[in-house]
């Protein structure tokens, strides 16, 4: 059985070798829906924030921004690399009032009732004990704050996902469709049942329909060096990643595609003020 320090050591191991490609001009969907959640929270200036899985800082930055000089954000993440590439994000818009830290989102080791928002973009699906997680973040929110969870919708990335995964089966069919964690939450059903069981009863629940321009070829590969699949990439040989590269480079210049699906689940809920925890 899988422990919460074996799934955070691989997480961590995942993103910090996607640290390379993660903010590749090609992935500004990180950006984009990061900035998309903070917009729909509508953080007030001054307040205290927390985002969790906070990544090289695609929703951080913008609720820093949001929050001013008189608030505060604290962004927690296990994979360091990318924590330094948010520092250095913060460093040069001179939000002093942004601090990165190492952490886990399953043991945060913060005090209760602490925060005005708590945010988590594309992050929640990875711990394998989801309802742990919810009621982790919900624990350092205080009464009347916001917490808001985003989560990949269904389909994602496709059709180019499949041709992926394809290409991982013809080379190493031991590790096809080993990581798609967001799966179990794709849809405002699943999200709200998720919450529930995590002890939010009541949470706005919204599906967004997207797609994410894919330039080029190349472009498509630096997705998949700068995701979640990067995980399964690591797990091949040097000639196996040459193999699964050149697929799905041929399948992209064969197909044509330009744009892959990245429909988005928003979860926004408000924190009862007869909460004590």
């Amino acid at each position: 059985m899988e422990t919460r320090n074996d799934s955070g050591i691989r997480v961590a191991a995942i993103y910090n070798a996607a640290a390379d490609a993660y903010d590749d001009p090609a992935n500004h969907f990180w950006a984009r829906y990061g900035r998309r959640s903070v917009e729909r929270l509508g953080l007030p200036a001054g307040a205290r924030v927390l985002d969790v899985c906070c990544g090289s800082g695609a929703s951080a930055i913008p609720a820093g921004q949001a929050v001013g000089p008189g608030g505060f954000l604290l962004g927690v993440d296990l994979a360091e690399r990318l924590l330094e590439l948010a520092r250095r994000k913060a460093g040069e818009l001179k939000l002093r009032h942004v601090e990165f830290r190492t952490g886990d989102l399953l043991d945060l080791r913060l005090p209760e009732n602490h925060f005005d928002a708590v945010i988590c973009v594309f992050g929640i699906f990875f711990v394998s004990d989801m309802p742990a997680a919810v009621r982790s973040l919900w624990r350092v929110l205080r009464p009347g704050g916001r917490l808001a969870i985003t989560t990949w919708g269904p389909r994602f990335f496709e059709p180019a996902t499949t041709a992926f995964w394809d290409s991982i089966r013809a080379v190493r069919p031991d590790l096809y469709k080993g990581f798609n964690p967001w799966d179990k939450i794709s849809d405002p059903p699943s999200l709200r049942a998720l919450l529930c069981e995590g002890g939010v009863m009541e949470a706005d629940v919204v599906a967004e329909a997207g797609e994410h321009p894919i330039a080029s070829p190349e472009a498509w590969w630096s997705a998949v060096m700068g995701s979640g699949y990067r995980g399964t990439v690591e797990q091949l040989s040097a000639a196996h990643c040459d193999m699964v590269r050149a697929a799905n480079l041929e399948f992209m210049r064969r197909s044509g595609l330009r744009a892959v699906e990245s429909n988005v689940v928003y979860a926004i809920a408000r924190k009862p003020l007869a909460a004590s925890g």
